[in-house]
């Protein structure tokens, strides 16, 4: 059965007034850093809430960590069945990378180790981030939501239990430098759906043999949805 258009989207601004919200929505939120995807769920929960006098049901369409800020989709009602087919689609992030030290989430809100104080020359920075674009082999973050045997995988890292993490294709449609200052690396990116930026910082540092971990990360567009 061929799936009705998507609705228009409502950009949602949880410090706005906001008299109107259909139940069966599509919303674009600007998450701020600090809060998780699930509390931007709520924010949207809690105004559908006060409009329509119920509880209605809200998901969000692919999770962006505290640490990070942008476009966050968010569906409510007979939408949320929709929710696995705008998880799938494209993003576009601008992300900081810090060289010189690893971390145990592959950002900085892990716990940080040095690895090197050597300071890669712009040539190669710019030639290992080239090397990411196309079809890669990523190992995700053992601190990441993926279910192993049912149980979230950075649940399991939490509990001191060992996570083994399997490789997958993702794919890199385009990446570029947008300014290198020694340690910060800042760069844009197009990838697949599935794609974690930490770790492809990570394996950045690991290739030009410093060490590395995300210290910035905001998505700007979800295939054709933007900020």
């Amino acid at each position: 059965m061929e799936q009705l258009p998507l609705p228009e989207p409502i950009r949602f601004n949880p410090n706005e007034s906001i008299k109107e919200l259909p139940e069966d929505g599509l919303y674009l939120f600007d998450k701020p850093v600090g809060i998780s995807s699930f509390g931007a769920v709520y924010q949207v929960r809690l105004k559908l809430k006060q409009i329509h006098g119920k509880k209605i049901k809200v998901g969000h369409c692919g999770t962006l960590d505290p640490i990070a800020s942008g476009l966050l989709i968010l569906v409510s009602g007979k939408l949320t069945k929709r929710a696995g087919e705008l998880t799938k689609m494209d993003k576009v992030y601008e992300a900081e990378a810090t060289l010189g030290s690893s971390s145990t989430t592959y950002d900085s809100e892990g716990t940080l180790s040095p690895v090197s104080t050597k300071k890669p020359s712009l040539s190669e920075v710019k030639t290992q981030l080239v090397k990411f674009k196309g079809k890669i082999e990523q190992t995700p973050p053992i601190f990441s939501a993926i279910k192993i045997d049912g149980k979230r995988a950075y649940k399991l890292a939490r509990e001191g239990k060992p996570v083994a993490m399997k490789p997958r294709q993702v794919e890199v449609y385009s990446i570029e430098l947008i300014k290198y200052s020694y340690p910060l690396v800042k760069f844009k990116v197009h990838v697949s759906s599935g794609t974690y930026i930490r770790s492809l910082i990570d394996d950045l540092g690991k290739n030009l043999k410093v060490g590395a971990h995300m210290s910035g990360l905001r998505r700007i567009s979800i295939s054709k949805y933007h900020l």
